[in-house]
């Protein structure tokens, strides 16, 4: 009788767990994932290259860290205020283009090895051209947008 009732809770459970959000989430295939991150950095390059930092801003999750060599650790609210600071400088223009190496996807986390070719025209200085290679980790939340929780970059010039 204990062995039936083990057996019939142990069912309700792992019918519980296949029918749930958290499982649901879990279940996107890897090829719809992919194409939702690549999807979602195209989206940010336009928001980018538009000028709304505010559009930009939404692909990073709040718990955001991230490295970018020659900086201290920064986070959520420094990237936010950077590209408020960038895409308002009425002196600068920037344009970023993007190259996507590889996208690795794992349940609710992907990585994403890619390279940003940065533009940066000044009134009257040559256009500064630089690469940065990068490492992005995503996460895909609750609403199932994947957002960027972790990167790390490195820019070379040109």
């Amino acid at each position: 009788m204990l062995t039936q009732k083990c057996i019939a809770a142990g069912a309700l459970c792992a019918a519980a767990l296949i029918v749930s959000p958290a499982s649901s989430l879990a279940a996107e295939p890897v090829d719809s994932a992919e194409a939702a991150i690549r999807a979602a950095l195209a989206k940010w390059t336009e928001d980018f290259n538009a000028g709304d930092a505010q559009k930009a801003c939404d692909l990073f999750s709040p718990e955001l860290r991230y490295d970018y060599r020659g900086f201290p650790e920064r986070n959520y609210r420094d990237i936010c205020n950077a590209l408020q600071n960038s895409l308002t400088d009425p002196t600068k223009h920037y344009r970023y283009a993007l190259a996507i190496n590889d996208v690795l996807v794992s349940g609710n986390l992907a990585v994403v090895r890619l390279t940003w070719t940065l533009t940066v025209n000044e009134a009257g200085a040559e256009p500064q051209v630089s690469q940065e290679r990068g490492l992005d980790v995503f996460r895909r939340e609750s609403d199932g947008r994947w957002k960027i929780i972790r990167f790390i970059a490195f820019a070379e010039a040109r």
